[in-house]
């Protein structure tokens, strides 16, 4: 007779001491293993233990719009530090999330990592190795001749990063931080602990989180919504394997992901006619999204980010390109069309889904053809932001995965409008600025330097950004205005709105007016040639 793994949420929440380092297995809403987090949070209001966590998130846990995550845990004195990829977010209109609070009153200790190099250090821990040697992250804010990834200023004198020089070059070192819990989330455990995903979106990291805290000699926990007979698991469904698990939580009522109960199309399990798509609504993102879509070739392979840029894979589909480009998302789903909304982070019709840890390694050794991202900022050395707003850091999630994608990216695309808040109309072949943003996004200097374009230099990227009413690219002399949208004044509409000198390239051409008109605009991907 097998002796099932199964305890009550409130048992495997007993089992936390305090002082323990825990990692949790996240995307977001997607994957969240809510319901423990939950329970945890309950114990500590109830016995005010366990406390004093050091918690690692390689992707957000929770966010804005229903699945609570990491807040859950937000309490004085549970936490001592949290080091994440992400962290929640959502628009300035709710409020922010108790977890920010905490970070921005300096109650807490917090680090943001890029999620590659973080499910890295997962995977060495597990090996024993004594931590992570890369390039990731160099003059970037995780960079320590920067802010070394501290999030507050409580947080600088305990640095989780170091730079050092190997064979005359460079690197960052990340020493490993060893779990002793793990905590993640599947669809279906057998009585034995082998665990299976086949509703879930995302495989995300769990099994290399689960890796790093059993060879170190610590508790895997897994949340799952079902449990069955020991042996019913087909083998090849099994994700992770029992070895690797302790304990099973049951939630019943588990989410697929924020506010979606359960869609077969987001786990794979059907595959949707392409009329099962919306096209992108008609206004100016869209403009946006159509000019990136024009920097990639038929055949590629494209890593997609959040924002605007995740609207490319719909214009290629109202273009009648659908299946010609291959898309690849930090999640973990190759192929398919990637969904937008709380959906985001997974593909309907994908070819398919890896473990976020081995999507990662693909991306930090720019394995991918193009890079489409969004931006906040862009300073006069081609640098961006995307990572944090000092008046409002919470209205932004980190850095995620952007730095591991871009640090070895052959080419990368940044979307974004050219100013905050500008009111816009397109249509009829032209752009006219109704009323000009509040404030500038080509500034001096970023706020936060998530990508370096000083590195993008040195390693000779091809850098584009591209905006409603202009595209430049990244030059040795600075940034270059290389198209200008119809009905724009250059000098008033593009060179007078940034607070640094823009160069404008000799052969300026202006951009196609089908782009600014509501009806398919002719795209012709580019032809992509190999080897």
């Amino acid at each position: 007779m097998v002796s099932s793994k199964v305890v009550s949420l409130a048992e495997a929440a007993s089992l936390i001491n305090d002082d323990d380092i825990v990692t949790v297995s996240s995307s977001s809403g997607l994957g969240c293993p809510d319901a423990m987090l939950a329970a945890i949070g309950a114990r500590f209001e109830q016995e005010s233990h366990p406390h004093q966590l050091t918690l690692l998130h390689p992707i957000a846990a929770g966010d804005m719009y229903g699945i609570k995550g990491i807040d859950h845990l937000a309490r004085p004195g549970l936490i001592r530090a949290v080091i994440a990829g992400s962290f929640p977010s959502g628009p300035s209109s709710l409020p922010m999330p108790d977890i920010w609070r905490m970070v921005v009153n300096n109650e807490i200790r917090a680090y943001n990592l890029p999620s590659g190099v973080m499910f890295d250090m997962h995977r060495d821990a597990a090996a024993k190795r004594p931590g992570v040697l890369t390039k990731v992250g160099l003059d970037t804010f995780v960079d320590p001749d920067r802010q070394g990834g501290a999030m507050n200023r409580v947080s600088e004198a305990s640095p989780v990063v170091r730079k050092v020089q190997f064979e005359g070059e460079d690197w960052l070192f990340f020493p490993n931080i060893v779990p002793r819990v793990a905590i993640v989330r599947a669809t279906t455990a057998d009585e034995k602990g082998n665990l299976s995903y086949e509703h879930e979106g995302a495989l995300l990291g769990g099994r290399d989180q689960a890796l790093a805290v059993r060879n170190n000699g610590g508790i895997v926990i897994a949340q799952v919504k079902r449990v069955v007979k020991a042996g019913s698991l087909p083998t090849q469904q099994v994700h992770i394997p029992c070895n690797l698990v302790d304990y099973v939580v049951v939630d019943p009522e588990q989410k697929q992901t924020t506010q979606i109960e359960y869609d077969p199309e987001i786990s794979g399990e059907i595959r949707v006619p392409e009329s099962a798509f919306e096209f992108a609504q008609w206004n100016a993102e869209k403009v946006i999204a159509r000019r990136a879509a024009m920097e990639v070739g038929d055949g590629d392979a494209v890593n997609l980010g959040f924002g605007i840029s995740a609207n490319v894979p719909r214009i290629l589909l109202e273009e009648g390109h659908d299946g010609k480009v291959t898309w690849a998302i930090e999640q973990g789903a190759v192929g398919g069309m990637p969904l937008l909304g709380f959906a985001f982070g997974c593909s309907a019709n994908a070819d398919a889904i890896m473990p976020s840890p081995s999507q990662f390694i693909y991306f930090q050794g720019g394995g991918f053809d193009v890079s489409l991202l969004s931006f906040l900022q862009i300073d006069q050395s081609g640098s961006v932001n995307v990572s944090k707003l000092p008046s409002k850091p919470y209205l932004t999630a980190g850095c995620g995965g952007f730095i591991d994608i871009t640090t070895h990216a052959k080419k990368l695309v940044f979307s974004g409008f050219f100013t905050a808040g500008a009111k816009l109309q397109v249509g009829d072949g032209r752009l006219a600025i109704l009323q000009e943003g509040k404030s500038k996004k080509f500034v001096g200097d970023v706020d936060h330097v998530t990508f370096s374009g000083r590195m993008a230099q040195q390693r000779g990227q091809q850098v584009l950004y591209v905006t409603e009413r202009c595209v430049l690219q990244l030059t040795p002399a600075g940034l270059e205005v290389i198209e200008i949208a119809p009905g724009i004044d250059l000098h008033r509409d593009v060179l007078e709105q940034a607070e640094f000198p823009l160069a404008v390239s000799p052969d300026l051409k202006t951009m196609d007016g089908a782009l600014f008109t509501d009806a398919p605009f002719g795209l012709q991907l580019k032809e992509t040639r190999r080897g």
